[in-house]
């Protein structure tokens, strides 16, 4: 049997996992943190020879001898394919390969690395470890000639004792060879590219031979939470008996807190000692200690290990867990290791962005998706403050497809790697206070082997929860986890939703999680808000984590040389799941999605609430579990349209979970305008810089109505006009104005102001969208049984009539799709001005035979066609971002401006985007001041982009998007939500655009802002 396929070998020589501690010269070092000077990294150019198969290796590869000249040079760490070997592929669950465990294709993609080191002589009397951080799937080693061992399990390290290998006053050599494919990859099916090679780091260490051998510390709050008893275990390895263990414990401050020492009379010892009140660690207080153990042989130091640690106590106290007995709230992302050039290969450096970026959005958990990540990410989670479920690198996901789902997480043949995997994963990263959970795997159903897995873990760590989502009736596991869970049944629901949130809500014994929800693929997810407030509504359902952090695009370079993001299939990869992938709140470019706002919004620290603003009365919520607002300066602005009339700043001082009423006295002295809208908006910023964020950080913002405009600025229109007409087209002309109408379409053909062509074509009732990931499952039946995206207008009637000052032109319509009798029945009502004010009002009435209608429709607007130089844009509504009916709690009402280019959010799949809600008015202007105004006294919403829908319909990706020589403005009556049922609860019914009757009245205005400003034009009432 080959050992890659051999289950029964997890390993050969690799030595037992241990905690991932630091050795240091002295205590000195340790406490300053300069680690021993007894590593080599081995990172760097490697040769590397790409073979089909193990078994095309060339004869005696691994001799010290071996001729490398005609090799490639690779870089390591790094991912194969990503260097241009092998193959790029894709897949959601699919294998790539028959399902025949634990057997893999004989054409088993094989890379093998090669290179030489020497050590320095100081390690002369010292044992030698040579480390891996990662190698997918499978490998072997060999060191001058021999081999040394064999390791599986590819996001776990492992570490080789080469000390009776090595030579110590010359070059080594030495050479990997590591196996795409292993009987493990049955246990590594995770939602991800398949990738391959010496990702990690790698590096080779000395260490004493009478030494340190592994530190296992726990702490255990007192009943008071106040006092906690440190417990500390240690292995030593060699001849230790005789020696002192020194065991040192340091606050921030290095002010010693424990200092003890015991005489050694075996390899093991135990302390446990009260630690009088000690600082708590939380994702809020992420205090750390130092922790210093000394070995020593009489005067002589042996070794000098350092971690960090911190005091905190987790429970389950009935059907809650707690965190230093608070049932806190999991407001948490899934991470994936991803780098756009590099795959999987990630920097601590970028890790500690991502980490710098979550706390800056609020976040304060994460969950290692779906497998073990470098020990250096842990340290930072400690250091800054996250919650972690770190899980174990284990998912079968394709085996659902076999109807045989439990075909190895049951088969006791397995049970030793399944344990493997949680086992080498719990005995490296132990001493980290951010992790609170142990989670058991993905996706792999359940069995025997996970109740093994279970045991293990509650047996060897009762300080921590198990965790497993596949455990679906929490027969083993400390919490219920599920995974998109959906808010409310629909028509939409599949069958297999027997279970949504409220159900557990009412029923669960357990404290539940979402372990997934809120995919955040494309434009998208909605329903945020909803989440949030069933978590704080019930105790015991303890938040979640969003799907996922990063898009997963693989970066490319058009023919131009513009950057892109590939996904599945265009690598010719098959079968694939396509733009899967794309699912994260940043995008592979680490551009924040318009998502990440939300989720920010939704998650803030403060819920703030309107007591009486007319006496300036609020109520505000702390949303934290320990600390106090007062780390947090409220400041607040008074804005009289878009003029600040008064402002201040208060300081606070509400404790975690508590709730005050404040007051604002600048807003008792307030007296109203009917002429303008007031508005309050609070600020909650940092107000001292932290590890994570400048002083002044944002954190929280609030806003409310305080008056709202009910007086205008009445204003005839002077000025007659003059109509002609042709057989087919009905021309008006007014001062400095003129349009023309179609009087076949019935379709305005085009507006002139002052010799220049503003609107070139519209408006036009338009009912369809690009589609957006979240409308995947909508698509079957909108392209092939409603032919929504083919819906046509056909014109009944056009009549115009010249009153003194205005021409009045009525058009009626039939809007329908093919073969539908079901359609609107549609009024454009138009009102002509001799100025070049246009007074629009559409209506449309369901008819035909209704039933047959689909239940939701993509949206309700009109588009118009304008100049391509009007790319200035302004508007009063919602913003600055985009926003949609179930995503738009982080936009505010404000006046805002930017340019076309800057409205479109550039998704890696071009989709709808961009919509900004809520307006009351939007203009768009040439860089002479000269264009459009588009009012509403009833609120639409807009977007405007230099392409059609269909382009970005038809694009795959964005160099496919080629720029119109128009622009396209859309006013909404309606658009339908974005849900996010890519992968979970559909639109919601409160937030579905239906085909159901209309009417929206609008203002266009054709105007040089050097005549009049924005605010006194939205500010006019046309009378006549």
């Amino acid at each position: 049997m080959k050992i890659w396929e051999n289950i029964n070998i997890n390993n050969i020589n690799r030595l037992k996992q241990r905690a991932d501690f630091r050795l240091y010269d002295n205590i000195n070092a340790a406490i300053d943190n300069r680690r021993k000077k007894n590593s080599k990294n081995l990172n760097g150019v490697w040769k590397f020879l790409f073979l089909d198969a193990p078994e095309y290796s060339p004869e005696g590869f691994f001799e010290k001898s071996f001729d490398t000249s005609d090799w490639d040079n690779i870089t390591v760490p790094g991912n194969w394919q990503m260097q241009g070997y092998g193959k790029m592929h894709y897949s959601d669950l699919w294998y790539n390969f028959p399902i025949n465990p634990p057997y893999v294709p004989s054409l088993n993609p094989t890379g093998i690395y090669k290179r030489t080191f020497s050590i320095p002589d100081s390690w002369k009397n010292e044992r030698i470890i040579l480390k891996f951080h990662g190698v997918d799937s499978a490998f072997h080693i060999y060191l001058n000639g021999k081999e040394i061992g064999y390791s599986k399990g590819a996001r776990y390290e492992a570490e080789f004792d080469i000390t009776d290998h090595i030579v110590r006053n010359s070059e080594n050599d030495l050479t990997v060879r590591v196996y795409q494919w292993s009987d493990g990859t049955y246990l590594e099916d995770q939602d991800m590219w398949w990738l391959s090679g010496i990702f990690r780091d790698v590096e080779i260490y000395a260490e004493p031979f009478d030494c340190i051998d592994d530190i296992f510390v726990t702490t255990d709050l007192d009943e008071n939470y106040t006092d906690s008893v440190l417990n500390v275990s240690v292995s030593f390895r060699g001849n230790v008996l005789g020696c002192t263990v020194n065991y040192l414990l340091l606050d921030d401050q290095d002010n010693e807190i424990l200092n003890i020492e015991n005489n050694l009379n075996s390899n093991f010892d135990n302390i446990s000692e009260k630690i009088a009140n000690p600082k708590k660690w939380s994702a809020e207080t992420p205090y750390l200690y130092t922790f210093i153990i000394t070995l020593k042989k009489e005067d002589q130091i042996l070794a000098v290990a350092g971690q960090k640690t911190g005091f905190r106590k987790i429970e389950i106290k009935g059907n809650t867990f707690t965190v230093n007995n608070v049932a806190i709230k999991l407001k948490g992302v899934n991470r994936h290791d991803y780098n756009p050039a590099n795959g999987r290969v990630v920097s601590r450096e970028e890790m500690e962005k991502d980490i710098i970026l979550m706390k800056q959005n609020n976040i304060n958990a994460v969950r290692t998706a779906h497998y073990p990540n470098s020990s250096c990410f842990y340290d930072l989670c400690d250091e800054y403050g996250l919650y972690v479920i770190d899980e174990a690198d284990l998912e079968c996901h394709g085996f659902e497809l076999t109807e045989k789902y439990d075909w190895i997480t049951d088969d006791p043949v397995w049970k030793s790697a399944y344990i493997d995997r949680l086992e080498r994963m719990m005995a490296r990263d132990k001493n980290h206070p951010s992790i609170i959970m142990w989670s058991l795997g993905n996706e792999s159903a359940f069995g025997d082997n996970f109740r093994a897995m279970a045991e293990y873990a509650k047996k060897n760590d009762p300080t921590r929860l198990v965790h497993y989502e596949g455990d679906f009736e929490a027969e083993v596991t400390d919490v219920f986890s599920t995974m998109y869970t959906w808010l409310e049944k629909n028509s939409q629901t599949p069958e297999v939703k027997k279970v949504f949130m409220k159900d557990i809500a009412l029923t669960s014994k357990k404290p539940h999680i979402l372990c997934e929800y809120a995919h955040a693929m494309g434009n998208g997810p909605g329903n945020f808000k909803e989440y949030q407030d069933l978590f704080y509504e019930y105790e015991h359902l303890q938040g979640g984590f969003v799907w996922e952090w990063f898009d997963h695009g693989i970066q490319a370079y058009d023919k131009n040389g513009n950057s892109y993001y590939k996904y599945g299939g265009d690598f010719g990869d098959n079968p694939n799941n396509g733009n899967f992938c794309i699912d994260g709140l940043l995008m592979p470019d680490r551009t924040p999605s318009p998502s990440l706002f939300e989720y920010k919004k939704i998650i803030e620290p403060v819920k703030t609430e309107a007591v009486d603003l007319n006496n300036g009365i609020l109520k505000l919520t702390s949303r934290y579990d320990f600390i106090n607002l007062n780390i947090l300066t409220m400041s607040y602005s008074v804005y009289e349209d878009n003029r600040i009339i008064k402002s201040g700043s208060l300081a606070l001082d509400i404790s975690a979970r508590d709730t005050k009423n404040i007051c604002i006295e600048a807003l008792k002295e307030i007296k109203y305008k009917d002429t303008h809208d007031y508005y309050l908006n609070i600020s909650y910023r940092t107000n001292k810089r932290t590890n994570w964020s400048d002083e002044g950080h944002e954190l929280a913002a609030a806003q409310f109505l305080l008056s709202e405009k009910t007086e205008f600025c009445n204003k005839k229109t002077d000025g007659s006009l003059l109509v002609s007409e042709t057989q087919s087209v009905l021309n008006i002309y007014g001062l400095d104005f003129k349009c023309a109408f179609d009087k076949i379409t019935g379709r305005m053909l085009y507006a002139e102001k002052d010799g220049l062509k503003i609107l070139e074509n519209g408006p036009e009732l338009n009912f369809w969208r690009a589609p957006i990931d979240n409308d995947m499952y909508l698509l079957e039946d909108y392209y092939k049984k409603y032919f929504m995206n083919l819906m046509t207008e056909n014109t009944e009637s056009f009549l115009y009539n010249a009153a003194d000052n205005y021409v009045e032109i009525c058009v009626k319509t039939i809007n329908g799709a093919p073969n539908a009798a079901w359609y609107y029945k549609s009024t454009y009502l138009y009102k002509v001005f001799a100025d070049g004010t246009i007074l629009f009002d559409i209506e449309g009435i369901p008819s035909g035979i209704t039933a047959q209608a689909p239940e939701m429709i993509p949206r309700i607007g009109v588009k118009l066609r304008l100049n391509k130089a009007c790319e200035n844009v302004r508007w009063h509504g919602k913003g600055p971002g985009e926003s949609y009916p179930d995503s738009k709690e982080s936009q505010l009402f404000g006046f805002y401006e930017n340019n076309i280019d800057g409205l479109f959010t550039n998704y890696v799949k071009p989709q709808e985007n961009g919509s900004r809600s809520s307006c009351s008015w939007t203009r768009l202007l040439n860089d002479r001041g000269m264009g459009l105004m588009v009012y509403s006294q009833d609120k639409f919403d807009f977007s405007a982009r230099f392409f059609e829908d269909s382009d970005l319909e038809y694009a795959g990706h964005t160099p496919d998007l080629k720029k119109r020589d128009y622009i396209t403005l859309n006013i909404d009556y309606k658009q339908n939500g974005l849900g996010s049922n890519s992968c979970g609860q559909s639109q919601m019914e409160k937030y579905k655009c239906r085909f159901e009757k209309f009417s929206l009245s609008l203002k266009i205005s054709l105007y040089n802002n050097k005549e009049i400003n924005d605010l006194d034009l939205a500010g006019e009432k046309i009378i006549f």
